[in-house]
């Protein structure tokens, strides 16, 4: 009997390093063929524009089409969807926003966990903000809170369930402590439109896709921005912290994602090329213009990040009973 189970461990080892090899192998030659980038929204949008810009640096550096391909619907939940059940060979890739991380809780219905991915990169991010006419009296976040205490205000944000949609509520909400309604917009733009006409008293959305140029133009007033540090595209607009509220930190960010059983090598691989890419001081000086900051960080150190996302984000759309079946 010791015997037989002896000779069981052994094939179990012996297949085992041949898969291993077998995988090695693979990832050496990888790729062999075109590369499709899933992006979770519409064309002309701004995970749209980081794809096609960074899908241009991987053909250079890995020799093979990259062809982006739009599935905009349910938040970016079928373009998820399709990604996490796609072969796990590294040629179809997710690209997407921190709406990923937030559907996770946000989305009653997902055909998909946390589970189901692996982090390829984080590319870049752009921290969210809260904006206002320059009509407005209040100078900064300080000032807009204390004239709204005791009274209903009105803040827009692109779509239901944005991260500048729950980003601005948890923080009107559980951290000024004051009454607000919020106003969907189908768009950045619009909602932008709308501040700059006056038909709402505060908007909140990331420094990136219009706000921070509208705001060095003198168009729109920052009220601050929920990051650590300052953003060197707006450096006059102070954080939350500055002006007496707790660190609270949310930003936008785009990131690279592949089917969760996909080779680690092939991850690394990947993972080596968006760096380079982002890395390139041309690129650089387009996140930037953008308003986003570019992010170099390993697989590893992407997939801890996504995974604290995930918390954070959920612990808000829980802690404001927000719900999508």
């Amino acid at each position: 009997m010791s015997l037989f189970r002896s000779d069981r461990h052994i094939r179990k080892v012996i297949l085992l390093v041949f898969f291993f090899c077998v995988g090695q192998a693979e990832a050496q030659q990888y790729p062999a063929k075109r590369i499709t980038f899933v992006v979770a929204f519409a064309p002309g949008g701004i995970a749209d524009t980081l794809a096609r810009l960074i899908s241009h640096g991987l053909e250079t550096r890995l020799g093979q089409t990259v062809v982006v391909e739009n599935r905009p619907g349910a938040g970016g939940n079928i373009a998820a969807g399709t990604v996490s059940g796609a072969p796990p060979d590294g040629y179809t890739l997710l690209l997407t926003t921190t709406a990923l991380a937030i559907n996770l809780t946000l989305h009653k219905n997902n055909p998909f966990t946390a589970d189901d991915f692996k982090t390829v990169a984080i590319v870049a991010s752009s921290p969210e903000a809260l904006l206002v006419n320059p009509n407005n009296a209040a100078q900064n976040l300080a000032d807009f809170v204390k004239s709204a205490k005791g009274r209903s205000i009105n803040f827009g944000s692109a779509g239901v369930g944005s991260g500048s949609h729950i980003e601005a509520e948890y923080f009107f909400k559980k951290i000024a402590d004051i009454s607000a309604v919020h106003i969907p917009f189908q768009g950045g733009a619009p909602a932008i439109n709308a501040l700059l006409g006056n038909q709402i008293d505060v908007l909140a959305t990331t420094l990136g896709g219009g706000a921070a140029a509208q705001m060095n133009a003198g168009k729109l007033r920052g009220l601050g921005i929920a990051s650590d540090k300052r953003a060197v595209v707006v450096a006059n607009v102070p954080t939350y912290v500055e002006q007496g509220f707790p660190l609270f930190q949310a930003a936008s960010w785009v990131g690279v994602f592949a089917p969760s059983k996909t080779d680690g090598a092939v991850i690394n691989k990947l993972n080596a090329a968006v760096q380079e890419v982002v890395k390139d001081p041309a690129v650089q000086e387009q996140l930037k213009t953008l308003g986003f900051d570019p992010i170099t960080d390993s697989s590893a150190d992407a997939d801890s990040f996504f995974k604290a996302e995930v918390k954070k984000w959920g612990e808000m759309v829980k802690a404001l009973g927000l719900s999508i079946n």
